[in-house]
């Protein structure tokens, strides 16, 4: 998958991929962009949407609507996320309780065993960089 980041003005870049899809990219604070650390997040919240889709909506219903909220813990002045927390909200009113503690457990478990994202932070995996020294 060819996947890149652009830079095309100062402290503004553009994040692609061979889709066609792109994303700005920032510093925290600017304007219509989101900032690295944000897209990490959102990453594991997407990651988490995309893999429990299918369990809400075979219980719920296909047209049922979900937000998934995310949030971190950094320390003041740090360059690094203590803790990324996913939250969903769903309306599961439909459901007995037994029903939503089966549901509850087996979006946890998806998460758990598919969503790469999660997975791969709680893995903590190593990171390379090459720049040109020629």
């Amino acid at each position: 998958m060819g996947l890149e980041v652009q830079r095309d003005g100062r402290h503004s870049f553009v994040g692609r991929n061979d889709r066609g899809a792109e994303v700005r990219l920032g510093r925290t604070g600017a304007e219509g962009a989101f900032s690295p650390a944000e897209l990490l997040q959102i990453a594991a919240a997407g990651c988490s949407a995309v893999t429990a889709e299918e369990l809400i909506t075979r219980r719920i219903g296909e047209d049922a609507k979900f937000r998934v909220t995310v949030s971190a813990d950094r320390r003041e002045g740090a360059s690094e996320l203590d803790a990324v927390h996913v939250a969903f909200d769903v309306d599961v009113s439909t459901l007995a309780a037994d029903q939503r503690e089966a549901l509850a457990g087996a979006v946890d478990r998806a998460i758990e065993r598919l969503c790469t994202v999660s997975r791969t932070l709680k893995k903590g995996i190593p990171v390379t960089e090459e720049f040109p020294t020629a």
